[in-house]
């Protein structure tokens, strides 16, 4: 009886750390391809919960009977108390990364940020509404409603990843909270099936809904400046009171200045911290990089057989991409004004001459290197 106490000790302590350790960013744990194994320990993890339970409690009575020094049982018995505290509540993914408790927001003007602050900005039925990645990095998810669609405004600061989806599953809306992480990308779990959804690729990868993918919002990343220049009647995001102390208050990450070994930038071209461009049009995919793009400005070329355009703007911050209409159009820029065939344009696609937005605009992402090549493995590098 007294091994089956011990038994269930070192069985419960370890289930803990495993059930935690294969979706957080552990030495070694997010290389591995562990992610059916970290789903299934999460999944029986009140089976596995009770079966060790019992054996303690099957093995408590002999043990503390036959043990001379009742503390030692004692002692060894707070081991997987103190696990489980730790590895519930301290250390899991919901709890290290809250969601906003009031959300708040201002327009031009009242705004508390300055103009060089990056936001991903989402464009729904005239309105027009800015998250910023000071904020987003730390909450990953901000579950809100723009132009009477439901929005989740996601963010993985480990991958530089900022998406934005609707919370709809076959039809249904759904909740979501932060699971953990695989292969360094922030993961969610569903209300309903409980199934494990991808941040960069909106994907659920594990689960009842395996295979089924959360439709995209169109956002763009610029900086509160461009954003305004763009759109003047756009509100953006507030700090949130109960997250303070949280934030990335000095923007560091945004700017390319964080310290941390998941968050730093790789200031040289292609290396696994490198920023990147990623556009994905059908099925192919090409990445650029930002060194180059803020040398050139402007990049005229073609992501399988669609002619695009990629432009980053002054600030050397907000970026965008366009179809173009054809492999022999090209497009030039000047203070953020982009010009074909003598035409201008605005940095959002607005054509200048006209009231409509003219030119139709494609999805570019900036990303670490690492991130962009792992979930697109068969990626091309512009060079």
């Amino acid at each position: 009886m007294k091994k089956l106490f011990y038994i269930g000790v070192a069985g419960i302590t370890l289930f803990e750390i495993l059930n935690v350790y294969f979706i957080m960013p552990m030495p070694g744990s997010q290389r591995m391809d562990s992610l059916d194994v970290a789903y299934f320990l999460y999944s029986y993890r009140w089976y596995f919960r009770i079966l060790f339970g019992l054996m303690i409690i099957i093995g408590a009575r002999d043990t503390f009977k036959h043990s001379k020094y009742k503390w030692i049982p004692a002692l060894i018995l707070l081991l997987p108390v103190i696990t489980i505290y730790e590895f519930n509540f301290e250390m899991s993914a919901d709890s290290m990364f809250s969601q906003p408790s009031v959300l708040t927001f201002k327009p031009n003007g009242e705004n508390a940020l300055g103009d060089t602050s990056i936001v991903v900005s989402v464009v729904s039925n005239g309105e027009v509404k800015a998250y910023p990645l000071r904020f987003i990095t730390y909450h990953h998810q901000v579950q809100d409603v723009v132009g009477g669609k439901p929005v989740i405004v996601t963010y993985c600061s480990v991958c530089r990843t900022g998406r934005v989806y609707e919370p709809v599953v076959k039809g249904q809306p759904e909740k979501f909270r932060l699971v953990g992480m695989d292969h360094f990308n922030a993961m969610f779990e569903d209300g309903t099936t409980k199934s494990w959804w991808r941040q960069a690729t909106g994907e659920a990868v594990t689960g009842k809904m395996k295979g089924e993918v959360l439709p995209e919002v169109e956002s763009s990343q610029l900086t509160l400046a461009k954003l305004f220049e763009l759109y003047p009647n756009a509100v953006v995001m507030q700090l949130d009171q109960a997250s303070r102390t949280r934030y990335d208050s000095m923007g560091r990450f945004e700017r390319g200045k964080s310290k941390g070994k998941l968050t730093r930038r790789d200031t040289l071209s292609w290396k696994d911290k490198s920023w990147v461009v990623g556009i994905s049009i059908n099925g192919v995919s090409k990445a650029y990089d930002w060194n180059n793009l803020k040398e050139v400005r402007i990049i005229n070329d073609q992501v399988g057989s669609t002619p695009v355009v990629l432009a980053i703007a002054d600030d050397d911050q907000s970026f965008t991409a366009f179809e173009r209409s054809s492999e022999t159009e090209k497009f030039s820029i000047r203070k953020d004004t982009l010009f074909v065939n003598d035409k201008p344009y605005s940095f959002s696609g607005k054509d200048l001459t006209a009231s409509a937005q003219s030119l139709k605009r494609i999805k570019p992402y900036q990303e670490f290197w690492h991130s962009w090549r792992t979930f697109h493995p068969d990626t091309q590098q512009y060079k």
